[in-house]
């Protein structure tokens, strides 16, 4: 079976080893003469970046990069890259990286044209129609790690750097025009990122397959992501230059990312102010906090989980599944609790208080509540 194809939905994607060179193309066809490339600094000087610019450059494109942009993106990076991109008369971004590079560069394109601050479109009620859509700018994204699926996200998240908080900002617009998917470029990731990454799209799925809202379409979509991870992360783990599991890595995180339009949880819901506040990475942090969750919300989820078990091989139902979570969390390194993510003491009442505002706890099986949420934080730590 080729892992090399053409898919037109959530948008356009080009999938497969060695379609970065289509990157010019992708950005002529999106409407973008003069990109702005927008990573991480971490990925700035690596080679498949390096890579990248020069097709640009090579089309006639220029070669301009944005790379000031943290693991946790704040609004000070936006304002940058913001200045940057105007500064350049530039007409389109390529979001290039991981969940950072991903999310920020689609920031920039969306605010660039704006005259109302960030915060004015957080994901609350309709603030998103605030925005002038016209003014929003092309996308082409490339991911070059395989979890947060931001690549075909509808939305940015973005820490608030004064309150110590992750927000989520929202448009339609916000999904890129054009996705090359290239598992050759996530070979170069370490281990502990492959994990990390991979378990934050196995979070997505199973999030978003034991959300009680209803959407049969991502119901799907969830349940064979979360049997990709299950296949293809531990051989990816073991052997980054396994091209066949990092390509069947990159689908699961688009999957995970399409399929939690049906919801997500409060797996998400705690590691969204974990990592705003102790700078953790999200994936890593999500994996952290699954087990808690799973048992958290076993009155709501285990008939759902049972069904998931039984489609991926997993025997015992419910118990069965929850087993299988701990023993690929050991399998690639994950810590058990916060304390050993080197989170000592964490400040309780914060995470609650984060955990309780953050739109992903509409989506949790069972209602969270300061009582519950707080006890489920301590099971954490």
């Amino acid at each position: 079976m080729s892992l090399n194809a053409n898919w037109s939905y959530p948008t356009n994607i080009r999938f497969g080893a060695g379609r970065i060179v289509e990157i010019a193309e992708a950005c002529i066809s999106a409407g973008i003469r003069k990109p702005l490339l927008v990573t991480d600094r971490g990925l700035a000087s690596m080679e498949i970046t390096q890579r990248t610019l020069n097709l640009l450059e090579a089309a006639d494109l220029g070669r301009a990069m944005f790379s000031d942009v943290d693991p946790n993106p704040n609004e000070k990076n936006a304002e940058a890259g913001v200045a940057a991109y105007n500064a350049g008369g530039h007409d389109g971004v390529v979001a290039f990286g991981g969940g950072s590079g991903l999310d920020l560069g689609k920031l920039v394109a969306f605010l660039a044209g704006q005259t109302r601050p960030l915060w004015d479109f957080e994901d609350i009620d309709d603030w998103w129609t605030r925005a002038d859509a016209d003014a929003i700018a092309p996308i082409v994204a490339v991911p070059t790690t395989a979890g947060t699926g931001s690549e075909v996200g509808r939305a940015s998240v973005i820490t608030n750097s004064v309150t110590e908080q992750k927000k989520i900002i929202f448009h339609p617009k916000f999904l890129p025009a054009v996705v090359i998917c290239d598992p050759e470029l996530t070979v170069g990731m370490p281990p502990f990122i492959t994990a990390g990454t991979g378990l934050d799209a196995f979070a997505h799925c199973v999030e978003a397959f034991c959300s009680p809202h209803y959407h049969p379409m991502s119901q799907g979509m969830a349940l064979e992501g979360m049997r990709l991870v299950k296949d293809y992360l531990p051989r990816a783990y073991a052997d980054g230059t396994d091209l066949e599991a990092r390509a069947h890595m990159m689908s699961a995180a688009v999957m995970g990312a399409t399929a939690f339009q049906k919801g997500l949880g409060a797996i998400h819901a705690l590691s969204h102010p974990i990592g705003a506040i102790y700078h953790t990475h999200h994936g890593t942090t999500n994996a952290v906090c699954m087990p808690a969750v799973l048992q958290f919300n076993k009155p709501a989820i285990e008939g759902v989980l049972s069904e998931a078990a039984k489609y991926l091989g997993v025997e015992g139902g419910f118990d069965g599944f929850c087993k299988f979570v701990d023993e690929l969390n050991a399998s690639l390194g994950i810590p058990k609790s916060l304390a050993e993510l080197g989170i000592e003491n964490p400040d309780v009442d914060r995470i609650v208080a984060g955990a309780l505002i953050d739109p992903s706890t509409g989506g949790n099986p069972i209602k969270m509540t300061p009582k519950n949420t707080r006890e489920l934080v301590m099971r954490i730590s």
